[in-house]
C-alpha cells in the first residue's frame, strides 16, 4: 500500500510538459509592440466585419466604436483611478464644438478637427480636474452631474460663436470613388477609435497607469511612496475627457450636425451604465457596453412596435430595457460582461487540471499542502492576483 501511495504521489508531482505555441501565435512581451499588434488584429477584423455588412450596419458599427471610445475613457477615470463621474457627455460635447468649429471656419483637413476635439476636450478636463481632485464622493458626483447639465446652456448663451439651439452643420465625409459613404464613415471612426485606445492601454500599462491603481486602491499609501494624488488624479481627468473628446468630433462626423439637444444629461447617464454593464475597468468591456447603447434601443423600439405602443410609451421600454440589463448582468455578472467572461474562462482552465489531479495520490498531495496555500489559491480569483488582469 505505501508503494501504491508513493508511485501516486510521485506521478501528481511529476511536472507537467508547458504548453508550447507556435511563434507566430505568441504576442510580443513588450507592451507597446503587444498593444500594436492587438490593434491591427482587430481593425482587421472590424474592417472584415464593416465589408460584410450592409450600409445601415455600418453606420450602427460607427455608433458603436464612438461609444465605445468615450466609455473607454470614463472606465479609465473610473474603474482604473477610482474617481466618481456624471458628466462625461460635457467632454463629448466640447469635443464635438471644437471639431465642429474648425470644419465650420475653416479649411483644415477632418484629421486635424479631430486632433482639436481630442485637445480641446482633454484642456478642458485638466481645468476640470483641478477643482475635482479636492473632492470625493458624493460631492465629486454632484460636480460633474452639474456640468453635464450647465454646459449645454453656455451654448444658447454665446449663440454668436455656437449657433444656439440650431448648432453647428457639418459636412458629410467625401468618400473615395465607389466607396460607400456609411462604410467609409465607418472605417474613419473605427481606425481612429482603434489607434487612441491603443495609446489609451499604453499609458496604463505604464507608470502612470500604475499609478492610476495605487491612488484608487489607497491615496495615503499612494502618497507616502511618492505619487502626487492630485496630479493623477488630474491626469486621469485629462485622458478621460480626451477619448470623449475624441468620440465628440466623430458624433459630429457621423450625424452631421452639432447642437446642444444632443447632450443632455441622457448621454452622460447611458455611458456609465454602459461602463458597468461591459465592465469597469476595461478597455474590452467599453465595447460590450457600447453595442447595448446602439442595440438596445432597436430592440425596444421593436418591442414596442409589436405592442402597439405610442412614441412617448416607446422611449420609456428603452429606459426599461436599460434596467433590466443592467440589474441582469449585475446579478449574473458583478464585474460586468468583460469580467464574467474572464471569469468563466478561467473556470474552464483550471477545470481539466482539478480533473487531472482526481484520485487517491492527487488526495495525499492536497493533504500534504500548506493549509494557507490553499486557501489563497481558492480564495481568490485569477483577475485579482498579483499581475493578473484586473
Amino acid at each position: 500500500m505505501p508503494e501504491a501511495v508513493s508511485s501516486a504521489e510521485r506521478t501528481a508531482r511529476r511536472p507537467r510538459a508547458p504548453v508550447t505555441r507556435p511563434a507566430w501565435l505568441r504576442l510580443p512581451e513588450q507592451p507597446m509592440a503587444r498593444h500594436l499588434v492587438l490593434g491591427v488584429l482587430a481593425s482587421a477584423a472590424l474592417f472584415a466585419v464593416s465589408m460584410a455588412v450592409g450600409s445601415y450596419n455600418d453606420y450602427q458599427l460607427a455608433q458603436i466604436g464612438i461609444n465605445a471610445v468615450a466609455i473607454a475613457g470614463l472606465s479609465v477615470l473610473v474603474g482604473t483611478n477610482g474617481q466618481i463621474s456624471l458628466g462625461q457627455g460635457a467632454f463629448v460635447m466640447v469635443g464635438a464644438y471644437g471639431a465642429g468649429l474648425v470644419l465650420v471656419h475653416t479649411k483644415l483637413p477632418v484629421a486635424l478637427a479631430l486632433v482639436v476635439a481630442v485637445a480641446a476636450s482633454g484642456a478642458f478636463g485638466v481645468v476640470i480636474g483641478v477643482p475635482a481632485s479636492r473632492l470625493r464622493g458624493p460631492y465629486l458626483a454632484g460636480m460633474t452631474l452639474a456640468l453635464a447639465i450647465g454646459l449645454p446652456a453656455v451654448t444658447i448663451k454665446y449663440r454668436g460663436v455656437f449657433n444656439g439651439e440650431e448648432g453647428l452643420s457639418i459636412n458629410p465625409l467625401v468618400p473615395p470613388g465607389g466607396v460607400d459613404p456609411q462604410r467609409w464613415l465607418s472605417w474613419v471612426v473605427l481606425a481612429s477609435v482603434v489607434a487612441l485606445l491603443v495609446l489609451v492601454a499604453n499609458v496604463l500599462r505604464s507608470r502612470f497607469g500604475r499609478a492610476f491603481r495605487a491612488v484608487r486602491d489607497d491615496e495615503v499609501a499612494a502618497a507616502l511612496v511618492g505619487i502626487s494624488v492630485a496630479r493623477t488624479q488630474v491626469l486621469a481627468f485629462a485622458v478621460s475627457s480626451a477619448c470623449a473628446g475624441l468620440a465628440g468630433g466623430l458624433l459630429g462626423l457621423a450625424t452631421g450636425i452639432v447642437n446642444p439637444g444632443g447632450f443632455s444629461i441622457v448621454l452622460s447617464i447611458s455611458l456609465l451604465a454602459g461602463m458597468v454593464v461591459g465592465g469597469t475597468g476595461s478597455i474590452v468591456g467599453a465595447w460590450w457596453g457600447a453595442a447595448l447603447l446602439v442595440y438596445v434601443p432597436q430592440w425596444s423600439s421593436t418591442i414596442a412596435n409589436h405592442l402597439g405602443l405610442q412614441s412617448g410609451q416607446s422611449s420609456n421600454v428603452a429606459l426599461l430595457f436599460y434596467g433590466a440589463v443592467l440589474v441582469v448582468v449585475m446579478l449574473v455578472a458583478p464585474s460586468g460582461i468583460q469580467g464574467g467572461l474572464q471569469r468563466a474562462l478561467a473556470a474552464l482552465s483550471r477545470r481539466p487540471a482539478a480533473a487531472s489531479g482526481s484520485g487517491r495520490g492527487a488526495g495525499v498531495v492536497a493533504a500534504r499542502q500548506p493549509v494557507g496555500a490553499t486557501q489563497v489559491s481558492s480564495g481568490l480569483p485569477e483577475d485579482e492576483l498579483p499581475g493578473g488582469s484586473g
